[in-house]
């Protein structure tokens, strides 16, 4: 049997065409898992080799259930992303039309990308998430809401009609997907990468964020992401997650990964890998002196000074 992959399902998802884009799935065993949470755990099981699942868009910013699947529990690892644009068909059963509509379903984070849409064409419909955006078009299949924002291609694969089509509040909207494994060696650096990483704070202080912003800003890292998710230890307790550009291996992510331990309550990697958004693998020079060859030759400055070979 091959390896399997377990993504956000239904068939018809987002989650569902961006992993079909990676060569491996060509080779693997493709499941659907009803949540994040249920595909999360199959590769903590053992069950699947990787999980496949959303974990940011252009309009919203982090997928708050696969930030806090990832915080929480047994540790994981991103090894790719995906970049997929994305816009929203409206599907109904054959014959509905937009004045039949009463009831409308997705995913939750579909709902921030048609809002202004959906108050400008159905302002009396009533809104209910659903799993995913595949799993509103089955509840609509099956007759238990009118209609689902969702791919213009699970039409066909429910038995519906997209009513409307190319729906979207922002332009060039995208959605960012990673894959995610057990623990093990990140992959060797691309030269265009990203480092993932949930921070712990030991207490909250004034400028404790800025410090540990400072381990990144001090080594001329450029941060992607920064986002802040409760601990579920009371109000006002965060934990936070960042991506920066940049390869485990290099010296001054790897400096600054260690002044981040040495700061933090915790740390959890979760992982380097090749950043999607980049063609090529050519990023933009780090600022003077944050090189890895200048990380070097400071540190071997250092050891001559210990020596007294200065």
């Amino acid at each position: 049997m091959p390896a399997s992959y377990a993504y956000l399902g239904p068939e018809g998802t987002f989650t569902e065409v961006a992993l079909r884009t990676l060569p491996e799935a060509a080779t693997r065993e493709l499941i659907p898992y009803v949540s994040v949470q249920s595909a999360l755990d199959a590769v903590r099981t053992g069950e699947a080799e990787a999980a496949f699942v959303p974990i940011e868009n252009s309009v919203e910013g982090g997928i708050t259930t696969t930030l806090d699947e990832l915080v929480a529990g047994q540790p994981l690892m991103i090894y790719r992303e995906v970049l997929l644009s994305i816009t929203f068909a409206l599907l109904v059963r054959p014959g509905i039309k937009l004045s039949d509509i009463k009831t409308v379903t997705a995913h939750p984070a579909a709902q921030p990308q048609v809002r202004n849409w959906l108050r400008a064409n159905l302002p009396d419909a009533l809104w209910e998430s659903a799993a995913s955006n595949a799993d509103g078009a089955r509840l609509v299949q099956e007759g238990r809401y009118d209609a689902a924002f969702a791919g213009e291609f699970a039409a066909a694969r429910y038995g519906l009609e997209a009513l409307e089509t190319e729906i979207h509040d922002a332009e060039n909207a995208q959605t960012r997907f990673v894959l995610v494994g057990r623990p093990a060696r990140p992959a060797a650096p691309s030269g265009a990468d990203k480092t993932s990483v949930v921070l712990w704070q030991r207490a909250d202080h004034p400028g404790g964020l800025r410090d540990l912003l400072g381990e990144f800003a001090t080594r001329g890292i450029n941060l992607m992401l920064l986002q802040s998710r409760p601990t579920g230890a009371g109000i006002g307790n965060y934990c936070f997650c960042v991506d920066a550009e940049g390869h485990i291996s290099d010296r001054r992510m790897a400096e600054a990964l260690m002044g981040l331990k040495r700061l933090c309550l915790q740390v959890r990697f979760l992982g380097s890998y090749p950043r999607a958004d980049v063609g090529v693998a050519d990023v933009r020079p780090p600022f003077m002196g944050t090189s890895d060859e200048e990380f070097g030759a400071a540190a071997d400055w250092v050891a001559r000074c210990q020596d007294g070979r200065f």
